[in-house]
């Protein structure tokens, strides 16, 4: 992987981001539960990002978890390809917001910040990615998306952060948190917050509904 990524068409600065990333190594394991799978199949739909792996592979395999965020993949732009990031938090506290869209660690605030700066986070999707797409389909869009995060200096990525609620629709969900995020992102960061409120399920149906119902639990009531 490392030598792949040292043949990428890099600017001074470039290589400088390359080599601050590839210093940063620290392993994680990750859950997946219902919520992430609604919201993989919502913004695939809503969005167009791609995923250059079918995720169920790694549920199965408890040492190939994706480290860092919930989902990641890549997303389409003018300049070819970047990381398209997520966070997904599910809730149904009756208080706007909910705590898990604080800043505390393990929240929403803060595993958004940290995407946006944790450079070893970065390492790892990198190093988690890389085999995955190596020689494939979607090994052109990794090598445009490493290339704009370096040539950037480690700032050019999507990063969405998904609330999935079955209480009544909020603005207050997602208000204060994305006015502060606006304030603390670079300009070249995008961060989009999404809530998704559920009409026709309680949040502890979504996981046994997609094992006994395959994906009609998303499409409708």
């Amino acid at each position: 992987m490392h030598s792949h990524l040292h043949g990428l068409d890099l600017t001074g600065m470039g290589r400088e981001s390359l080599e601050a990333v590839l210093a940063a190594e620290v392993l994680e394991e990750r859950d997946w539960a219902g919520g992430e799978a609604f919201a993989e199949a919502y913004l695939m739909e809503t969005r167009g990002i791609i995923f250059p792996w079918n995720m169920e592979r790694d549920k199965r395999n408890p040492f190939g978890s994706l480290p860092g965020p919930d989902l990641v993949g890549f997303v389409a732009e003018n300049s070819g390809y970047r990381f398209a990031l997520w966070e997904v938090k599910t809730s149904s506290e009756e208080t706007y917001p909910p705590q898990i869209m604080s800043v505390r660690s393990g929240h929403m605030g803060h595993q958004i910040d940290r995407l946006a700066h944790d450079i070893t986070t970065i390492y790892q999707l990198i190093k988690w990615l890389h085999p995955r797409v190596r020689c494939g389909p979607h090994q052109a869009a990794f090598d445009r998306s490493c290339t704009n995060y370096f040539n950037s200096v480690k700032k050019s990525v999507a990063i969405f952060g998904v609330l999935i609620r079955d209480t009544q629709p909020n603005e207050g969900d997602l208000l204060a948190r994305g006015r502060t995020l606006r304030g603390e992102l670079a300009s070249t960061t995008q961060c989009d917050l999404v809530a998704l409120y559920l009409p026709c399920w309680q949040l502890d149906q979504l996981v046994p509904s997609n094992r006994q119902g395959g994906d009609s639990w998303i499409t409708g009531c």
